[in-house]
């Protein structure tokens, strides 16, 4: 019987991930240790061909149980082919409810949050697009923001079709 469950489930797989007719872009990469310094830029490389269609962008956070804050705060940039200017957005998403539990995806203490960057955007030219994602998360009362920011384990970037 456990057999049969399990070829049933190998079966629908491809199916399961195949339903994604959204995505162009999906990437995570891992945080070290599940703490995320300041200086670290977690950055992403998309090669865009298509000049006219329009697209969302996201920032994917996966965070456990030890993320103490109720917001987290990002820089983002994103860099055009062939050019070393970079159009730079400070965000800010929430993370928790107003009862300290924290939001997103998940059964088990790893959340996962789909955060909007941008929404509807067309890429100007063709080529290689650069994302760097860095932590920009403050204390207060200390000075140049919080060094070492725990709870993070994983962070993404994805490109959807806006349809």
């Amino acid at each position: 019987m456990r057999l049969k469950s399990s070829f049933i489930f190998l079966a629908a797989l491809p199916m399961l991930i195949s339903c994604d007719d959204k995505q162009v872009f999906d990437e995570y990469k891992s945080i070290s240790g599940g703490t995320w310094n300041k200086d670290s830029i977690v950055g992403f490389d998309v090669e865009m061909t298509d000049t006219v269609a329009r697209y969302n962008l996201f920032v994917n956070v996966r965070n456990n149980n030890s993320y103490p804050y109720n917001n987290l705060y990002l820089i983002v940039e994103m860099m055009q082919p062939g050019t070393n200017l970079a159009k730079v957005d400070t965000l800010q998403y929430q993370m928790a409810n107003p009862d300290g539990t924290l939001m997103g995806e998940g059964f088990t203490d790893i959340k996962e949050n789909k955060l909007w960057y941008k929404e509807n955007v067309t890429f100007p030219k063709p080529g290689k697009y650069r994302f760097n994602i860095q932590q920009a998360v403050r204390q207060s009362g200390k000075i140049g923001g919080v060094q070492e920011l725990d709870g993070i384990t994983d962070i993404g970037f994805r490109i959807e079709t806006a349809k």
